[in-house]
């Protein structure tokens, strides 16, 4: 039994030193199967390759680098954005004549700062303040100025209930107050306005104006009536009438009744 044994390992190991020398015989004929002229484009072949693979390594680095710079750009984009939303929350704040009194600063110091082409801007920074001057605030009696743009802050906003505040929002809110104040300086013209100048289809409204600013309470004091809320971000919807009840809880605006007319006052930051 251990003699076959023996045998066979025998012939596996003869058959495996015959698969080698037929091996060795293909290689050595696969060899010369080329000529040597075939050797220059061979070089030429492994110097593109070559050429290839640096290439290849050159990008591989330059994206290694963009990858480990892809943490810092989300970072800077992170903080711009919360710069800009720091920025439209500032905004909201902001009177919109401290806006114009900023932009007129800013034109100034450019002026400063860019004496060369003051000579050449001067005329059209002369005409636009004159064509601004007209398109200021129409004369008013004594007392009345411009109505008062008093907005909500966030913690104001949500130190009301749940159920007062529901979706409203802070952007929304204020939005609203701009559209009031925008109908009390309307008010405001047609109060001071001359009759003659009045178109004939609001005579009757600048009349009934007239007569509502003249009741106690009311005189001396900027005011809309509800018949004027028409957009563009209160309207008498139900989000309107929310924004109302939030303002007038706020001590925004007061309400009183005069006639048919639901009169809307415009409150002064104390």
């Amino acid at each position: 039994m251990n003699g076959s044994k023996a045998g066979a390992s025998l012939d596996s190991l003869m058959s495996s030193f015959n698969a080698r020398i037929t091996q060795l015989q293909e290689l050595v004929i696969a060899r010369n199967m080329y000529p040597s002229s075939s050797i220059a484009d061979l070089s030429a072949v492994d110097a593109a390759v070559s050429a290839m693979e640096l290439q290849v390594k050159v990008i591989k680095d330059r994206l290694r680098e963009e990858t480990r710079a892809i943490p810092k750009t989300k970072k800077l984009i992170d903080a711009s954005l919360r710069q800009q939303k720091k920025l439209q929350n500032m905004s909201l704040h902001v009177p919109s004549q401290m806006v114009d009194r900023v932009t007129m600063s800013h034109l100034e110091t450019s002026r400063c700062l860019f004496p060369e082409f003051s000579g050449q801007d001067s005329g059209s920074f002369e005409a636009l303040k004159l064509d601004e001057e007209p398109a200021a605030v129409p004369k008013e009696k004594k007392g009345r100025g411009s109505p008062p743009t008093w907005y909500i802050t966030g913690s104001e906003l949500d130190s009301l209930s749940s159920y007062m505040r529901g979706r409203l929002t802070l952007e929304k809110v204020n939005a609203a107050i701009n559209d009031m104040v925008s109908y009390a300086e309307t008010n405001s013209q047609l109060i001071v306005a001359p009759k003659k100048k009045l178109a004939e289809n609001l005579l009757e409204k600048a009349l009934e104006i007239r007569d509502i600013a003249t009741m106690e309470g009311i005189k001396g004091k900027h005011f809309f009536l509800e018949a004027d809320i028409k957009g563009p971000s209160l309207k008498l919807d139900n989000s309107g009438k929310a924004i109302l009840t939030v303002l007038r809880h706020l001590g925004r605006i007061n309400e009183t009744r005069i006639g048919h007319n639901r009169v809307i006052i415009l409150q002064k930051p104390h």
